[in-house]
Parts: structure tokens; C-alpha cells; sequence
């Protein structure tokens, strides 16, 4: 399986006036396609700092991050935007749909910002909404849907345009088990049978049966690796 991500050396700081806190400390790790991987560990190990670093939404205070062979911690700024774009959709616990749009047009937004636009973004669209199971749902609002549909918005949203790399921060732990399952296990579907990466932070036990790799942090440090 080929890398999707590559972390070297990590290393993140968080520097307030004359405290400094170590949220990393020397990170190394492989992220591959066609797996799932869960990183895992209490609160404070540096979970979701690592994701955002794999994100291209932070960056570290040291070393390197690989993404599709590429060194994007050598990049402009300004450049970021392009490559998380690109390359990563992000799935969030808290849905992050735009209220005012419907659930397709949060979808259809995002296409268009890849060059998808007009029918080609509305069926397209749909064949996502397919995808995920809601198609009912194509022109409902957010306030009109379940937390669980929300969700499947959103992953309909991070999979749309075909990034190699979904990155998901504790994507099941607004919804009730039975809707977290069905959702883990569509994220699972796309990790083994559209060959990308998935990286999910999590504390819910539940998902490793569904982990094909399990990253455990502690202190800012890889523990375990299985």
C-alpha cells in the first residue's frame, strides 16, 4: 500500500508569552492508502494536534510532513489552502455545514471550489448523496435533518472532488451508537474499497474493531503503533 502521509520528526510547540507547552514531541508516522487508522490516547496527548499538522492547517514547529511525497511543510502559506483543497477532506464532530445552504448546495460548494460546477456539481452531488445513503435528503437544510444525516453530509462533502485523504476528529461522538456504527463503517468503505486514507481521532472504544491500524499517543509521543 502507498503512503499517503508521512510524518518526520515532528515536533509542535505552543508558545503563550513565557509558557511553552509541548503538544508533540518528535512524531514519526506513515499514513497508508486503502487503511484506517485511529489515533488514539487520553485528553492532551496530542491527537488532534497531529491530525491538523497531517491537515496542512497547522504547522509544526519542527520537521517534516510528506504529503503524496511532496515536503508541504516547505510551503508558502498561502499556498496551504490549495493543497488541503486538493488533497484532504476534513470530517468534523461538529457537522460544520453552512445553515443557510442545503444539504446538496454544502456539497455542491465544494465542487465548485475543485471546478466542478453547475450539473456536472448536481449530479454529482447526488451520486454522493447515493453514496452515503441519504439521497432523500438532497434539498433538506441542516436544521431539518438528524445528527446522523448531518454527518453524512459532511462525509459526502469531504469525499466530493476525490481527495486521497479523509481526516475525521472524532467523527461519532455527537451520535447515538447505532448512527456512529453506520457511520464508521462507511468510512471503513471508502478506506478499502476507493483505496484512500482515512485517519480517525477518537476515544470511542467501539471503532477499533473497524481500524486497520491502531496509533496510541501519549505525552506528545507515538506509544503504540499496531
Amino acid at each position: 500500500m502507498a503512503d499517503a502521509i508521512t510524518i518526520r520528526g515532528i515536533t509542535k510547540n505552543y508558545d503563550e508569552g513565557a509558557t511553552s507547552t509541548l503538544a508533540l514531541d518528535g512524531v514519526d508516522l506513515s499514513v497508508r492508502r486503502g487503511e484506517v487508522t485511529l489515533l488514539m490516547g487520553p485528553s492532551g496527548s496530542g491527537k488532534t494536534t497531529l491530525l491538523s499538522i497531517m491537515g496542512c492547517i497547522l504547522r509544526p514547529t519542527c520537521g517534516q510532513v510528506l504529503l503524496g511525497g511532496r515536503d508541504v511543510t516547505a510551503l508558502r502559506e498561502a499556498d496551504l489552502p490549495a493543497v488541503r483543497l486538493r488533497h484532504i477532506g476534513f470530517v468534523f464532530q461538529g457537522f460544520n455545514l453552512f445553515p443557510t445552504l442545503t444539504a446538496s448546495e454544502n456539497v455542491e460548494l465544494t465542487l465548485g471550489l475543485k471546478g466542478v460546477k453547475g450539473h456536472q456539481a448536481k449530479d454529482e452531488a447526488r451520486r454522493l448523496f447515493t453514496l452515503v445513503g441519504i439521497a432523500e435528503k438532497y434539498d433538506a437544510f441542516p436544521a431539518d435533518i438528524s445528527g446522523g444525516q448531518k454527518q453524512r453530509v459532511a462525509i459526502a462533502r469531504a469525499v466530493a472532488g476525490s481527495p486521497e485523504v479523509i481526516l475525521a476528529d472524532e467523527p461519532t461522538a455527537a451520535l447515538d451508537s447505532h448512527t456512529g456504527k453506520t457511520i464508521v463503517e462507511m468510512m471503513a468503505a471508502l478506506a478499502h474499497d476507493e483505496d484512500r486514507a482515512v485517519v480517525i481521532v477518537t476515544h470511542d472504544n467501539r471503532l477499533i474493531e473497524y481500524a486497520d491500524r491502531i496509533v496510541r499517543l501519549e505525552d506528545g509521543r507515538i506509544a503504540c503503533d499496531a
